[in-house]
């Protein structure tokens, strides 16, 4: 069974950095992809930023220049440092991967770290 485990989560002032990690555990192969996704009380799950394998990685709008998502080469880790955050940060943030197993995809989610960012 494939577990994704994150840490780091926790809280922080405003303009505060935080640096969210997650690995893999399970056996399984090489993730396609991995990536963070955030959800905020009352709102919709939403992706902050993404890696694939042997591409650049892709941030939402809204994090771009202040966040940056990072992938040990060649292991199922990632990470999100966070900086200056801001409140509108506050969350709970999903580590997610894509293992692909032609013609199946299968797709993983951690069990979320609470990030609170405070004024």
């Amino acid at each position: 069974q494939v577990q994704l485990v994150e840490s780091g989560g926790g809280s922080v002032q405003a303009g505060g950095s935080l640096r969210l990690s997650c690995t893999a555990s399970g056996s399984v192969g090489l993730f396609a992809a991995m990536g963070w996704y955030r959800q905020a009380p009352g709102e919709q799950r939403e992706l902050v930023a993404r890696i694939f394998a042997g591409d650049s990685p892709n941030y939402a709008d809204s994090v771009k220049g202040r966040l940056t998502v990072t992938r040990v080469n060649g292991q199922n880790t990632v990470y999100l440092q966070m900086n200056k955050l801001k409140l509108e940060a506050t969350a709970v943030y999903y580590c997610t991967a894509v293992e692909l197993r032609l013609p199946r995809t299968f797709a993983y989610w951690g069990q979320g770290t609470q990030v609170t960012v405070s004024s």
